[in-house]
């Protein structure tokens, strides 16, 4: 057995690796080709963020179990890839949020003060005092976008400098918030009555750009914004107007849509009312250290223990096999039953496994579940099979599980069931060679679950599927398979559609109009 360590690693994770009595060898710098041509060699493969683990390079390691990312982000791993492969793919979720919260103090105080612009001119030899005259935090609103870890680190520290603090977090109970003096509210409200706004949100569809030039007219035009979650939350070119025409008084950004800067972001680098960091979050010698410490005993434990820690994708291995045959399935249903929410905080989330499945231990299929519907919710990677369950209830989402050892149609099933302010979506998936989707509130179908879908509910009337089908075929969308299920002829039905591309909102809204749809929504399945 082997590890292999393939970007810089501090000397206290190395230490552990080399005392575990596992061989660990040290290559940096390599290329993907590289890469490919030893690691073949290798149980364990530990990395940070300069490793590319493709799917070439996965393919190739034929002897590899663990893939341990120091850090949170893996988006330079292809799960899906490792998962196939069994390969266990682990990170460091907790161990950069002091660090990043800090960070986030500090360019918040660097920006108030106009510390790095007054560095810039006294190093010019220049004493100019008026120049840089700078605000007090003392009495001024705070507005947090994500009252999550590193959001609630950062009220923690500045309600020490007399802020009221007000806060937008669709997921978060009000109780959680206010034990930490976040006041929560809607987006608008953060948006208008912030004098310092900063950003801890993951990058989701429903965040990506969510700050954009409407967002920037509504704040104060002394207002100044900070982003050290994710690039692309922000968008760069309003970011780049908002600031040269004055909309807002300043920003701080530590991260980037393309890091480096590209070409076109670089023009950024040319205000003077923007201070910036190359992704430093959590770059501090305390933060390397925790993220090296962490990857290294949880590598070890898996190689050498078997024990499964942080773990980013579904653990194979000793599962019973018939559960480890329905584990996609069961993330798929939370994914699905989250998005046909609208995305709306979940009041209450049932989980029941009926059939032969039920006589096995499924609690792992029952965290697959909320790691789908947390997926969408906390993104990066952050949800696995470890903390999702706290992650759930930190939310305030009421998880009810139950077993049911006869099933009606299939073999084994899994229902998941979320209701949220009345709405009720109570779903059915079972596995016939692929993910199925078999049931919607009590309708019976059967399509493909997975991809793109698209699923509605509307009244059963001739030439409908053809409406809907003349839309997408007029947008350039392909249909793949379309399942319908209705409770009596001419009564109320749902149509389920695979399809092949994605459904823009404006298609969407065309095949309402067109078919006559009660409800429609489009999901994507990973």
């Amino acid at each position: 057995m082997k590890m292999l360590v393939s970007d810089p690693l501090s000397e206290e994770g190395l230490t552990i690796l080399r005392d575990s009595g596992i061989p660990v060898d040290v290559k940096t710098g390599l290329s993907e080709d590289e890469l490919c041509a030893i690691i073949g060699e290798y149980d364990g493969l530990v990395i940070r963020s300069g490793t590319k683990v493709t799917k070439k390079v996965i393919e190739a390691g034929s002897r590899l179990k663990v893939i341990g990312r120091a850090g949170v982000g893996v988006d330079n791993v292809d799960i899906p890839a490792a998962t196939e492969k069994g390969i266990l793919v682990m990170n460091t979720p907790s161990a950069n949020i002091v660090s990043a919260a800090e960070h986030s103090c500090a360019m918040i105080l660097a920006l108030a003060r106009n510390i790095p612009q007054a560095h810039e001119s006294m190093h010019r030899g220049e004493w100019k005092r008026s120049k840089f005259s700078g605000i007090e935090l003392n009495g001024k609103t705070l507005g947090i976008i994500g009252v999550g870890r590193v959001g609630g680190e950062v009220a923690r520290r500045l309600k020490h400098f007399n802020m009221t603090m007000i806060g937008y977090d669709p997921y978060l109970p009000p109780e959680v918030a206010d034990e930490i003096g976040v006041r929560l509210t809607d987006l608008e409200e953060v948006l208008t009555k912030s004098d310092i706004m900063t950003i801890h949100t993951p990058l989701l569809p429903d965040t990506r750009n969510m700050i954009s030039m409407p967002q920037f007219r509504m704040m104060k035009p002394n207002a100044m914004l900070i982003n050290v979650a994710r690039g692309g939350i922000v968008n760069e070119d309003d970011l780049y107007t908002a600031l040269k025409e004055k909309v807002i008084a300043g920003a701080a950004f530590d991260v980037w849509c393309s890091e480096p800067l590209s070409d076109s972001e670089k023009r950024l680098l040319e205000l003077d009312n923007l201070v910036t960091t190359p992704h430093l979050g959590a770059s501090t010698a305390e933060a390397q250290e925790r993220v090296a410490v962490e990857i290294a005993n949880s590598v070890v434990k898996y190689l050498r223990d078997g024990e499964i820690v942080n773990a980013i994708n579904a653990p194979k291995g000793k599962l019973d096999p018939m559960v480890a045959k329905f584990l996609d399935l069961a993330k798929r249903m939370g994914s699905l039953a989250y998005q046909l929410n609208g995305r709306k905080p979940i009041g209450s989330l049932e989980i029941t496994i009926s059939g032969e499945l039920a006589e096995k231990d499924t609690r792992m299929l029952n965290l697959s579940v909320l790691v789908g519907v947390m997926d969408n919710i906390v993104g990066n990677g952050a949800a696995n099979m470890i903390n999702v369950a706290s992650l759930a209830k930190a939310k305030g989402i009421d998880i009810k599980e139950s077993r049911n050892t006869e099933a009606e149609v299939y073999d084994s099933t899994i229902g998941v069931r979320i209701e949220t302010d009345g709405d009720v979506f109570d779903l059915v998936g079972t596995v016939i060679g692929t993910p199925r989707l078999v049931g919607i509130n009590g309708y019976r179908l059967e399509v493909p679950l997975g991809g793109h879908m698209l699923l509605a509910r509307y009244t059963d009337t001739p030439g409908t599927i053809g409406k809907v089908g003349r839309v997408l075929g007029d947008a350039g969308i392909n249909i793949a398979t379309m399942s319908v299920g209705r409770d009596v002829p001419a009564g109320t039905a749902v149509m389920a559609l695979s399809i092949d591309d994605p459904v823009p909102p404006e298609v969407l809204k065309a095949v309402d109009e067109a078919s006559g749809f009660m409800d429609s929504k489009y999901a994507e399945i990973q």
